[in-house]
């Protein structure tokens, strides 16, 4: 059973992130852990979620049992977390946008998101039982705080971008998660003018889901636009993810967010050869808006940023330099770590509309219609209807060029594309475009799926 998805393992507290699981992966990481090291150290952290407590409880005696010393960071975002991880490894108990009634586990080595390779060891360390170390083994454990020292090197990294916010009115929604004890924190340190929404941390998300999107953040987009701000910032359970809102209310489109970040991130680099990693499902107008910019785009599968940005390395020249890496809502700003930030995303944004406005930040991005589809496919039935669309795509748009890589992407020459993939956590095969008419693209390649 594969148990890791493209963020971790995630799940219903009930039937698969249980006490028992976590109890298992904590001693199995302590064991992965200790063939590099004889007595490692793992730094554990978790979200607002009622649950959390038990399964970090059950997670510290997996690691302890296993030879592992622990630091109990306790409530903290998870870019925190990954930041005290930086030179050990860390396990963040987060579900991160999903309903408080699911839980899960994101492990990290050196302030990165575990590979597929490190993520397999743990598969069969947990079908193999490894049994606890001897009884003068096991690990200790201690408390500490790492949240003043992680909103600190925030704010001094973002202070390297724009101009001084002060003045800059910016409403947040921290969605009763764990932005509440962080963006708000760090936007002030800047000397933003700063009001902070929901910033109470509370696992039964009773102001709104999890995830923002512009259906949850209704009332965030509503007091921005009744309330004279220059922009709104809303964020996930576990404050990895952003969402950008207009002075006017609305939400300002993910990849437009993407693309204004990484453009400054390679007009900022010295790099000869600029990259920023981004995912199949990104819009064209990154691509555009960073070549214009002087870079060029790499991209990779969903959930692996951080295996793009080596990947890019290996392949790149002596003058490569991995500037920005992204997927939509979802930001790793490299030079200052390599996990997704949405604490950081908010505080250099935060500068750069300072510097020269929203409106004028995303005035270069062409936005296109961009539409995401779900079309129901059995989970049995993914691998042949894959496999059928790899052919058949092609075929019905013979005038675009094609990348198989991490599904079926297209690309016309007028920059308008379509991604046809299959989830990784629901019986669906998405479908994502952008196009002029995107209404026309949808319903052609929509044909193609359920024509096969």
């Amino acid at each position: 059973m594969t148990r890791f998805g493209t963020a971790g393992i995630r799940g219903s507290v009930h039937t698969e992130v249980t006490p028992g699981l976590a109890l298992g992966v904590g001693r199995a990481t302590a064991t992965q852990a200790r063939e590099t090291t004889d007595r490692p150290t793992v730094v554990v952290g978790r979200d607002g979620r009622t649950t959390g407590s038990a399964l970090a409880d059950a997670l510290a005696a997996g690691l302890q049992s296993g030879g592992a010393d622990v630091i109990r960071l306790g409530q903290v975002p998870t870019p925190a977390l990954a930041f005290a991880s930086r030179g050990r490894r860390g396990v963040m108990v987060t579900a991160s946008h999903n309903p408080p009634t699911d839980n899960g586990l994101k492990l990290f080595v050196d302030g990165e998101e575990y590979d597929r390779e490190l993520e397999e060891t743990i598969e069969e360390l947990l079908v193999s039982e490894e049994s606890s170390v001897p009884w003068d083994r096991f690990g200790e454990s201690e408390q500490a705080s790492v949240l003043s020292e992680y909103r600190e090197a925030v704010t001094a990294y973002a202070g390297q971008f724009g101009a001084d916010p002060a003045g800059v009115r910016v409403a947040v929604d921290c969605g009763t998660g764990m932005a509440s004890v962080a963006a708000p924190q760090v936007l002030r340190a800047l000397g933003a003018d700063v009001v902070a929404l929901n910033a109470q941390v509370d696992g039964h998300f009773p102001a709104r889901e999890s995830k923002p999107t512009a259906e949850t953040l209704t009332d965030l987009r509503a007091f921005v636009r009744d309330g004279e701000f220059d922009f709104g910032i809303g964020h996930d359970g576990d404050a990895d993810r952003i969402v950008i809102v207009d002075s006017d209310g609305e939400v300002v489109h993910e990849d437009t967010v993407l693309a204004v970040v990484a453009g400054r991130y390679v007009r900022e680099s010295a790099a000869s050869d600029p990259v920023v990693v981004t995912t199949p499902n990104a819009s064209a107008r990154i691509d555009e808006h960073v070549r214009d910019s002087g870079g060029r785009i790499e991209r990779v599968r969903l959930g692996a940023l951080h295996e793009g940005v080596a990947t890019a390395y290996e392949t790149g020249a002596d003058g490569t330099e991995v500037v920005f890496a992204a997927e939509p809502w979802k930001h790793v700003h490299t030079r200052f770590g390599s996990w997704i930030d949405g604490v950081a995303s908010a505080a250099v944004l935060a500068r750069l509309v300072a510097e020269a406005g929203l409106d004028a930040l995303r005035e270069p991005i062409t936005n296109r219609p961009y539409r995401k589809v779900s079309i129901p496919c059995p989970d049995e039935e993914k691998e042949r209807v894959m496999a059928a669309v790899e052919t058949a795509l092609p075929e019905a748009f013979p005038e675009a060029s094609v990348d198989t890589e991490y599904g079926v992407r297209i690309e016309r020459e007028d920059a308008s594309w379509a991604l046809v993939r299959p989830s990784g956590t629901e019986p669906y095969i998405r479908l994502y475009a952008e196009s002029d008419d995107v209404d026309a693209l949808v319903a052609s390649v929509r044909d193609v799926i359920e024509s096969v």
